[in-house]
């Protein structure tokens, strides 16, 4: 009989209510209710993506989450979105436990989700964002180092970690880097409350990416990942392909034209119509101080991510990557991941003469 994992509680399990300090991330056409009630049932954090639902289809994915689980889950949306009120009261409504956002939200929907008792945890990428969200009333942040997947920056996690750790007086959960029990524990010695990964998740048996581009993530070197801006305009880590490839190459001309069959496409993907696509267009380009030509070239990372992590074409998209991918081997289901990493990090504390919780 395998024993049982071992139980580390820290501020971030008592906040969310969850037995493992690990949060899977809300990755876009990744992060759907199969691989967020797998990772909740294995202990950990789960968080839903909705940035790439309808309103509608966010109530279903909520209502299918807890048709699968008892346990905590999150749900992550943008804060610029047009839409983003009628998504948080979908939140409240449902009794989703956790708000996550990837910008920072407003002290106004802070203090909203609040009231309704939904704890709430941006990612930030910067110290002066988390002493903002803080000081607006944030539950914890998470913290993304450069090292991580999508839109990232360009300070390591081990840099900006203590940083954050240092200037806040919330819990902060570390996210840039991470994949196993070394690194959980690495960053509870930095003062972190638990860790976050994207890349780890995407690449389990519970995740419903198809096969074809999981091999093509379990294939790859630390080497094969980059950060290129040719596909929104901000720095984007990704697997390097054939495609990205020819995004770098392509001129500035090209670039918008494909952004502008992109951005129809996903308006009828999504169901939004055209104003409310200006709308947050608009918004996007005041919360990110970006020119009209990067808030086109923005319409390309939904549809370029759809036509991989769905539609199972490596070729033709993009595939969001943490630098952790080369280094990632098999695909293990959830509940093996999670106490998997429960595991080590307890030999790892064991080996440090220092023992758990439980």
């Amino acid at each position: 009989m395998t024993a049982a994992p071992p139980v580390f509680e820290t501020p971030l399990t008592k906040l969310v209510g969850v037995r493992h300090p690990i949060v899977q991330t809300g990755m876009g056409w990744v992060a759907g209710p199969r691989l967020v009630s797998a990772t909740a049932n294995a202990g950990a954090l789960g968080i839903l993506a909705s940035t790439t639902m309808t309103v509608e289809r966010l109530r279903a994915a909520v209502r299918e989450v807890k048709s699968r689980t008892d346990a905590p889950f999150g749900v992550n949306l943008r804060a610029d979105a047009g839409d983003a009120r009628e998504r948080v009261a979908v939140i409240v409504e449902e009794g989703v436990r956790v708000a996550s956002f990837a910008l920072a939200p407003s002290r106004e929907l802070i203090a909203e989700l609040k009231d309704a008792g939904v704890v709430v945890i941006p990612s930030i990428g910067a110290r002066r964002h988390a002493e903002k969200v803080a000081a607006w009333g944030a539950d914890a942040v998470v913290v993304q180092g450069g090292e991580g997947g999508g839109h990232t920056g360009e300070v390591a996690t081990t840099v900006l970690l203590p940083q954050v750790v240092d200037a806040v007086d919330i819990p902060v959960v570390a996210a840039g880097g991470f994949y196993d029990g070394r690194g959980l524990v690495a960053a509870l010695a930095y003062g972190a409350a638990g860790v976050a990964m994207g890349t780890r998740f995407l690449l389990t048996s519970d995740s419903t990416v198809p096969d074809a581009v999981k091999a093509r993530y379990l294939s790859a070197s630390v080497k094969d990942v980059t950060v290129t801006t040719r596909v929104d305009g901000l720095p984007h880590r990704m697997l390097r392909t054939e495609l990205v490839a020819g995004l770098e190459k392509s001129g500035r001309l090209a670039s918008l034209a494909r952004a502008v069959r992109h951005a129809a496409a996903f308006r009828e993907l999504s169901g939004l119509s055209w104003s409310r696509l200006a709308r947050d267009g608009l918004a996007m380009r005041r919360g990110k101080d970006l020119t009209w030509s990067q808030v086109l070239l923005a319409a390309n990372t939904p549809m370029l991510l759809k036509s991989a992590m769905v539609d199972g074409h490596p070729d033709a998209g993009v595939m969001a990557s943490g630098q952790i991918a080369g280094v990632i081997e098999d695909l293990p289901s959830c509940k093996e991941l999670v106490e998997r990493v429960m595991v080590e990090a307890g030999e790892v504390l064991g080996r440090l003469g220092v023992g758990g919780d439980g």
